[in-house]
């Protein structure tokens, strides 16, 4: 079964979803430079890691009105092609795994005149209760009317009927896009903000031009998930991730670990649950946690249970730091070092030194 993964995002009260393999970055919305003369749903720009990104509003790509932007939304830093933009989105909520023969491509929506086909969407996928509509990030970027038909009356018969003509005109795409609901856009990043969260804006923005001023050209070495535990950040390294999972009717194994959780049915597939915390030295029973992060490391998938799962970053070589000393030495072999996100400290696990040698036991015949 095929299967790719897709980073699932709220925007307008629709789930949407990206291949994770074209997302560069997540983070929460900064301040947007507006840009004059720009497409109307290219709301400003960022500088970020010394380039300049043009920032596009999905509610406007999609024809919807302008909404004013609040401190919880987030910007997904997207590459295609060597072209490399931002979205605005409500919330990024977690990333699925999604079964090509789960995908229409295309919906008929019985009309008697062909539809034009879904300018930005290359299908909709079923995940359960939820329908998820997948962007096609080439007609995203590229997509812009330069024609149109029109059907105007041109005469009418004896009978006193209107004779109709498809006449093919060209008009200016500039022309098109001006639409009644745009024309109270605002010029200036969000002007009803409060001075509190004009200041988080502010912040924010350069908070990503002093990081890019301060990286070195190091390529990117690798993408993490960031995870929390007891209130403290951990990465995991998204190449192991298979998807992330809401826990849900958990079977008790008998004679196993306090680690094991239990067993869990995903689509059909035996998932065994695994807590960490006591392999890390923390306590396990501050309270019940509701995500997993399904891993596979060679021939082992587990899921790991996890109090929340917040975003997936990339990290240069440059920004990964090694060991603090002072680290309590049982969970140093677990670890591969540690970042800074959100000015706070992440460690990031080894995964795969903790199952296997962490005296986690995964065995389905348990």
């Amino acid at each position: 079964m095929e299967t790719k993964p897709y980073l699932i995002f709220q925007q307008n009260g629709l789930l949407c979803g990206v291949e994770v393999g074209c997302v560069r970055e997540i983070f929460f919305l900064p301040e947007l430079t507006p840009i004059a003369e720009a497409p109307q749903d290219i709301v400003g720009a960022i500088a970020l890691r010394g380039s300049i990104l043009p920032v596009m509003d999905l509610n406007l790509r999609f024809g919807y009105l302008w909404q004013e932007y609040s401190v919880t939304d987030s910007a997904i830093v997207i590459e295609w092609q060597e072209f490399l933009f931002a979205i605005v989105v409500n919330l990024v909520t977690e990333v699925k795994q999604i079964p090509a023969e789960a995908i229409t491509p295309q919906l008929s929506y019985g009309r008697e005149k062909p539809e034009v086909p879904d300018r930005f969407l290359a299908g909709f996928a079923r995940c359960g209760a939820d329908i998820i509509m997948l962007l096609d990030l080439d007609r995203l970027i590229r997509y812009s009317p330069d024609k149109t038909n029109i059907e105007m009356p041109v005469s009418a018969s004896p009978a006193g009927n209107v004779e109709t003509q498809n006449l093919h005109l060209e008009i200016d795409p500039k022309l098109l896009a001006v639409d009644a609901n745009f024309l109270d856009k605002p010029h200036v990043f969000c002007p009803n903000a409060t001075a509190r969260e004009k200041a988080i804006f502010r912040e924010r923005a350069d908070n990503l031009r002093l990081l890019g001023e301060s990286e070195n050209s190091a390529r990117i070495e690798m993408s993490l998930a960031v995870v929390v535990l007891n209130g403290e950040y951990f990465g995991i390294n998204l190449g192991i991730v298979r998807e992330f999972t809401e826990i849900r009717q958990v079977t008790p194994v008998p004679c196993t670990p306090d680690r094991i959780i239990g067993n869990m049915n995903l689509r059909g597939e035996i998932l065994t649950l695994v807590d960490i915390r006591n392999v890390l030295n923390m306590p396990a029973d501050t309270k019940s946690l509701s995500k997993a992060i399904v891993v596979e490391i060679e021939d082992l998938v587990a899921g790991i249970v996890v109090e929340e799962i917040l975003d997936i970053i990339h990290l240069n070589l440059a920004e990964i730091a090694t060991i603090p000393a002072a680290l309590n030495s049982a969970n140093r072999e677990f670890l591969r070092g540690t970042a800074f996100y959100e000015k706070k400290i992440i460690a990031i696990l080894n995964l795969q030194q903790l199952l296997t040698k962490g005296g986690v036991v995964v065995d389905e015949e348990v």
